[in-house]
């Protein structure tokens, strides 16, 4: 039998602010069998290398969803919306966690490590993981998403 575990790749990525709640998350996703790549900052890094990188491996289909933290999650999710075709939440509560793929289709769930225990990041990391995108009424909401994306993209 196939389970999420076996399906879902995740990319996970922490500035120097993260690195606390990054390991306690990966040590929870390997734990439960999550095929995992960290894809963590560098010394010469700052969050927003961390955040594209991770997003554009989304975006190009290497992993089905990823985690970044930095220490508010504010300016990962910031960053990592930069990205075409990418939606990111910053995920304060378990809540948000599940609205964020059940109403958002968040591919990406930002926390910050200065604003939230390791283990309440653990409970919303659950929820996040468990929960998927629900369509119905959201789903035209989400194409508008997309749809104000696409008008809105810079051409080199």
């Amino acid at each position: 039998m196939t389970t999420a575990q076996d399906t879902v790749r995740i990319a996970i990525g922490a500035d120097d602010a993260g690195v606390v709640m990054r390991d306690a998350m990966i040590a929870y996703l390997t734990e439960r069998g999550y095929p995992l790549t960290d894809m963590s900052a560098a010394p010469s890094e700052d969050y927003p290398d961390v955040a594209e990188r991770v997003a554009q491996s989304v975006a190009r289909g290497d992993h089905d969803r990823a985690v970044l933290i930095c220490g508010t999650g504010i300016g990962m999710a910031i960053a990592a919306n930069k990205v075409p075709g990418i939606r990111a939440a910053q995920i304060p509560d378990s809540y948000s966690a599940e609205r964020a793929r059940k109403s958002n289709d968040a591919q990406i769930a930002c926390f910050g490590n200065r604003t939230m225990g390791v283990e309440a990041a653990l409970v919303c990391l659950e929820h996040w993981l468990v929960s998927e995108f629900a369509g119905g009424g959201s789903a035209p909401k989400v194409e508008k998403i997309r749809q104000v994306e696409s008008r809105n993209l810079l051409t080199a």
